[in-house]
């Protein structure tokens, strides 16, 4: 029994922290490109936009839209760079949330059909992002491993 938690338990622990940059890293790409590219569209398709934020019963369209769209672009932008990324992850959970409950909450008719909208999965990314932070590999551990050289580096996220 011994042989198979060292194998199979410590073996891939071992291994697996020799890539626990990867994660974080891959997650951030991934949000940080669609986000980008997401708010960028919405902000110059803005009065379509502001139309559809109105027919999902969105309060203040007006100011609404332009607001989560900017975020959308600033904060993907932010999320690739790994810039404030605990930060920039909390408005991003609640724009996934509003996108939810006002633009797919009529289509859900089980826990499967909620569990499998993209902006769950996006809802869980930055849920992620938010606690467990960027990595090492972004702009935030450069900043806090300047500002703090004494701290050890699994302050930061290393």
């Amino acid at each position: 029994m011994n042989l198979f938690a060292t194998v199979f338990y410590d073996w891939s622990r071992i291994v697996a922290g020799y890539f626990a940059w990867a994660g974080p890293l891959a997650v951030r790409i991934v949000v940080g490109w669609v986000f980008l590219w997401t708010g960028w569209q919405k902000l110059h398709f803005l009065p379509r936009m502001i139309e559809n934020f109105r027919s999902w019963g969105i309060p203040a369209p007006e100011i609404l839209t332009p607001f989560a769209s900017g975020m959308e672009f600033v904060g993907g932008v932010m999320l690739l760079l790994g810039l404030l990324t605990r930060f920039v992850s909390v408005p991003m959970m609640i724009i996934m949330i509003v996108a939810i409950v006002s633009a797919k909450w009529g289509d859900v008719d089980s826990l499967q059909t909620l569990l499998g909208f993209e902006e769950v999965s996006y809802l869980v990314m930055f849920a992620w992002l938010g606690i467990a932070g960027p990595g090492p590999v972004s702009l935030d551990h450069l900043i806090l491993r300047r500002l703090r050289p004494n701290r050890p580096p699994s302050d930061y996220g290393a």
